[in-house]
Order: structure tokens, then sequence, then C-alpha cells
């Protein structure tokens, strides 16, 4: 009787090894891979209660949205992806959305690609990773921010060479009142945590710019205290795994 109960937790112990190793194989991939993106792109922001992620995320994941990432922060969802998809997804999340807030993030002010390295050559797929923070409420301090990113690659040439040392393949920065988008595209697989801190290595000017920078931005509503940038989430696609097992039957 041990033997086939001991066989019985084996068995359900092995499915659910199963499970959880294809929640986390969809959390690292959903929303997040994309082909290498040459044309424009943009953003676009809900914001409100109770609003469902995974509705969002079954939305981009039809035909018609294939290039469409899903993302979220606490009561933010977010829809990332070329330009064309996502002015045609607006009104569709308008009616899918009816009590929600919508911002449209059509065009960067920012945008750093690999044209700008000695080594053009990009990754042919990438990883978006997407962030957001807030300008802080004074105007003119707005205004500065906005002229050091228009004059960064002929003042601050050295933030550019550290995006090309860390492998970034794009780097875009949105704005829509004072909320910014910050998406930065890296090799498929690469990890941020590892390829950032080539931006700084044997190149203080970029933690100068950094340092600079931490006077004009802080944290979006619900953020902790200190806290500026926070990362959006990719949006995993709900999981069902369907199984049959036969349990063997203990003897009597």
């Amino acid at each position: 009787m041990n033997d086939f109960a001991q066989a019985a937790r084996t068995t359900r112990r092995k499915y659910a090894s199963l499970h959880r190793a294809l929640l986390v194989l969809l959390l690292v991939l959903a929303g997040t891979t994309v082909k290498a993106q040459t044309g424009s792109t943009s953003v676009v922001e809900l914001t409100g209660q109770k609003l469902l992620p995974n509705k969002l995320q079954a939305i981009c994941q039809q035909k018609a949205y294939a290039g469409v990432g899903a993302y979220r922060w606490q009561n933010h969802l977010v829809a990332y992806g070329p330009t064309t998809q996502i002015r045609q997804l607006v009104p569709v999340l308008k009616k899918a959305y009816t009590s929600a807030n919508i911002k449209v993030y059509d065009a960067p002010f920012y945008k750093f690609d690999r044209s700008r390295c000695p080594n053009k050559a990009t990754a042919k797929q990438w990883d978006n990773i997407l962030l957001t923070c807030n300008l802080v409420e004074d105007k003119a301090k707005q205004q500065e921010y906005m002229q050091y990113h228009a004059t960064q690659f002929e003042q601050w040439p050295e933030v550019a060479t550290g995006f090309c040392n860390a492998r970034f393949q794009q780097l875009l920065v949105f704005r829509q009142g004072r909320q910014l988008m910050l998406v930065i595209s890296i090799p498929k697989g690469q990890s941020l945590d590892e390829l950032n801190p080539r931006t700084t290595l044997n190149n203080p000017r970029v933690n100068d710019w950094n340092a600079l920078m931490k006077q004009y931005q802080t944290g979006l509503p619900g953020t902790k205290p200190g806290e500026a940038w926070v990362f959006l989430q990719p949006v995993a696609p709900a999981v069902q795994l369907r199984t049959k097992t036969t349990i063997p039957q203990t003897k009597k």
C-alpha cells in the first residue's frame, strides 16, 4: 500500500513541476520578444480601477496586433508596438475598457539606435523593457529636461557610447503630459541587469548624466518614497494545463 501511495505522490509532483515550468516560461516570453523593429512605434496606456490585464493580453494576441506587447504596473495597463497597430488598437480598447482613462504616446521625443554605434549591426530579435515615471511639476525644469535630451548626442556623447557598449538595440522616451515612458530594447535572451552596468564601465560621464536627470524625475502615485522609474511587467497569457492522470489504486 505504501508503494502505491508513494507512486501517486510522485506523479502529482511531476505534473505540478511541469505546470510551474510552463508558467515561468510564459512569464518570460509573454509580450516581450519581437523581431527587430525598424519602423515607428507607439504606446497606449489605460488607467483605472479593476482593469483586467488578461483581457488586454488576449486582444494583443489577435493576428491584427501580432507586434504588440501587453504590460502592467499596479492599475496601469500598457500596450506597445508598431504605430499603425497601436492606432488600430485604441478604438478596440475604448470599447473593451469603457471606464478606463486612455492615453496615447504617439511618437518618442528621444531615440537612440545602433546607427550611432561603431558596430551598427542589430540583433534579429529583441526583448522590449518598459519603464515609466513622472517629470517634476516645475514647468521650467520640465523644459530643461527636454532640452538636455534634444542636445544629448552633441553635448553628452558618452551616454550614447554607453548604450552602444551595453548592446542596447534601441532606446525610446515618450511623453504625455508629465508622464514619461521609457522603452529599452535589448537582444533576445539577454538580461538588463547584466547589460546596464556596461553603460558606465570606464565611462563615468554616464554617472554624471544619471545624477543630473534625477532632479527632473519623480514617481507616479503608488511608488515608494524616493522611487522614480518603475518597471512595467509583461502580462502573461492565461495558462490552462489539461492532463489526465491515472492514480494507481491502493490495495485494500
